[in-house]
């Protein structure tokens, strides 16, 4: 392999691709959960219960569950470019259009339709990272592009939380001047990505003869060895039983993603009563750094020594076991800081589990198995915030269903060292054939 066209590429691509999506990202996952900030004014506004605002925060998987796979199969089709500037202008739209509720009911509606808007834009974007990137570099993107999710609570949650002082300002409460400007910024980058991004390789005017074709050959050959390939339909998808085992894995990891961040500024607050609103928001941020972190470490490390299973299972189990602690700690500090390192390390298993995926599927059906993954994952925020919710309200606090998270973390993280294993030999043998033909 030509070590300076194999650098050259990359990095071009690191430049072009990834702070791009990143920011995508980032402003999505601001819209997608920025309801919890606004609920530290909205429940009262709106004489919401824990249990109505775990209804409302829930209500946005069904129809991100419903339309996730459809929508991945249409992006295939038409391009990403095309498909994803659709789903970032119509949520845009829809999100700041949430500054308009009355009601619990019209909340409801809004949730439900920021759904449709936003689905499959996640799995899009893991679906165009594996069309561009080959293996040895996939880890390490995915967990760059999860970084925008993560500086979305790092950077958003001050944000938000700093927009609800505006409470008032020309006569409208804060929580809703904070759906309308954060809603704003998704419709207008949904033009500017149907002008920059590029649905392919081949179509890289930024990229050389050189480049491109060497990039196109290295993922061709990468993409024949798979098990899922392009001539798969993508009903495929729906008959494997590995994408169904995968579909477990992130079903267990996404309580901790879900069920932790959509309440975290409440959990924070019950156990800072005394501090303001910002303030509360900040310390909820904390976690989403670290988050940040772990993701990028151990997607890089996972590259480099080549090693999956580890990096999949043990942040997970290592996740749980810290939130159980956190559970039962009589000190405030400390049990702060063990959910700190717990949404850390929950997270740090992002890049290695959608490397591991698209390192088995690609084609129409590798897109597809991408959104079926996502949306059985999404049934944790379906049926959990209610559930969260109902259980605050009976004991007046979060313990017995953290407890519930902390357990799925545990088996999560047991799965996923299974998982990796089958995939670590198949994979190595694979890698060693493609190289040896450069």
């Amino acid at each position: 392999m030509n070590n300076d066209l194999y650098s050259s590429t990359i990095n071009k691509m690191n430049v072009r691709i990834i702070p791009f999506i990143m920011v995508l990202y980032l402003i999505a996952y601001i819209d997608r959960s920025n309801i919890s900030v606004a609920a530290l004014q909205m429940n009262a506004d709106l004489a919401m219960t824990a249990e109505m605002y775990g209804i409302a925060a829930g209500i946005f998987y069904i129809s991100y569950i419903i339309f996730e796979v459809p929508s991945n199969v249409i992006l295939t089709r038409v391009g990403a470019k095309l498909w994803i500037a659709r789903i970032m202008v119509t949520w845009g739209v829809i999100a700041a259009g949430m500054s308009l509720v009355q009601t619990p009911m019209q909340l409801y509606i809004m949730r439900f339709l920021l759904g449709v808007a936003e689905a499959g834009f996640t799995p899009g974007i893991i679906y165009y990272l594996s069309c561009w990137y080959p293996r040895s570099e996939r880890a390490r993107a995915m967990s760059l592009f999860y970084i925008g999710a993560a500086l979305a609570s790092v950077i958003g949650l001050p944000l938000s939380g700093s927009i609800l002082n505006l409470h008032g300002f020309f006569g409208i409460e804060g929580w809703r001047w904070l759906f309308l400007l954060e809603g704003i910024p998704a419709f207008m980058l949904g033009i500017v990505v149907y002008f920059y991004l590029d649905d392919a390789p081949e179509k890289a005017r930024w990229l050389t003869t050189a480049q491109r074709s060497w990039l196109s050959e290295q993922l061709a050959s990468e993409n024949a060895q798979t098990a899922i390939g392009h001539h798969h339909d993508w009903r495929t998808a729906l008959k494997t039983r590995r994408v169904w085992a995968l579909s477990l894995l992130w079903l267990l990891q996404a309580f901790g993603t879900i069920g932790i961040t959509l309440f975290l500024p409440l959990i924070v607050k019950g156990v800072a009563a005394q501090q303001s609103n910002f303030m509360v928001s900040v310390l909820s941020a904390v976690p989403f750094l670290f988050a940040c972190i772990f993701m990028y470490v151990n997607g890089r490390h996972s590259d480099l020594t080549k090693e999956r299973a580890w990096h999949l299972g043990l942040p997970l189990m290592v996740a749980g076991a810290l939130l159980l602690l956190a559970i039962y700690s009589q000190n405030l500090l400390l049990a702060y800081v063990l959910l700190v390192l717990t949404v850390g390390l929950n997270w740090a298993i992002t890049p290695i589990f959608w490397a591991v995926t698209t390192e088995t599927v690609v084609g129409a059906a590798g897109a597809a198995s991408i959104a079926l993954i996502n949306a059985v994952a999404n049934i944790a925020g379906l049926i959990f915030p209610p559930v969260m919710g109902r259980i605050k309200d009976m004991t007046d606090s979060y313990n017995s269903a953290l407890i519930i998270v902390a357990l799925t973390l545990i088996i999560g993280g047991a799965i996923g060292l299974k998982i990796g294993r089958k995939n670590m030999s198949s994979v190595a043998k694979k890698e060693t054939s493609i190289s040896s033909r450069y």
